[in-house]
């Protein structure tokens, strides 16, 4: 914040202050995101990618069988590497095997399936439950109740001061938003799968912050 009241190295400025407003909105998360995998581990890669395929096709169909529309899931990682032996002095490394892995990304549109949906995946073979991630839905029109929010709040602080400072506070001579107006959301990651995990879903923080330089009029 900064009030601006006379000329500064013989320029003349107009007089002004220059505050930072700021809103914060609290709302409880409508959708959710979990990562889940299978891992497959084979003497042959043909014996592993197939182990893997098989895991995973059960996985899907879990997720069918649990309510899950097709469009809200999707594969997001595949991979098929070899495992090396703990190489010896004087011996080089060789080849003991393969890692077979493939994971989806599930999209929930209803949080209070969480629990139920992961009890699904590992019953059916998931063995890497990688993550929830929780959001908001209508982040967009909330952050613009938090931008109404926001210039109040400016207005408010600056009305403070100019009342303080004994001028009149005029129209705003600029208006910026500070930095990218996102909705803070919330991940976290589960070390190993586990069936019907409690799930504490809480809230969901979106906030804005907006720089405002207010005129201050000139004295009668």
């Amino acid at each position: 914040m900064y009030i601006l009241l006379k000329q500064r190295n013989d320029v003349d400025v107009a007089a002004r202050i220059s505050v930072t407003g700021e809103a914060h909105i609290s709302v409880p998360p409508d959708l959710a995101q979990i990562d889940a995998g299978v891992t497959s581990e084979a003497r042959t890669a043909r014996e592993a990618s197939d182990a893997n395929n098989t895991a995973m096709g059960n996985v899907l169909l879990a997720l069918k069988g649990a309510g899950i529309d097709e469009k809200d899931y999707q594969t997001s990682q595949l991979s098929l590497q070899p495992e090396s032996s703990i190489p010896k002095p004087g011996t080089p490394a060789t080849i003991i095997g393969y890692r077979a892995s493939n994971r989806v990304s599930i999209r929930l549109h209803d949080v209070t399936k969480i629990a139920s949906v992961i009890d699904a995946l590992v019953s059916a073979g998931a063995n890497d439950i990688g993550g929830i991630q929780f959001m908001v839905s209508q982040a967009s029109k909330l952050l613009d109740d938090a931008r109404e929010q926001a210039i109040a709040d400016a207005r408010r602080k600056a009305e403070i001061y100019a009342k303080a400072a004994g001028v009149t506070l005029g129209s705003p001579l600029s208006i910026s938003e500070q930095g990218a107006a996102q909705p803070l959301f919330r991940a976290g990651r589960m070390a190993a799968p586990m069936a019907a995990v409690p799930i504490a879903q809480g809230e969901e923080t979106l906030s804005v912050s907006v720089g405002v330089t207010w005129a201050i009029k000139a004295s009668q």
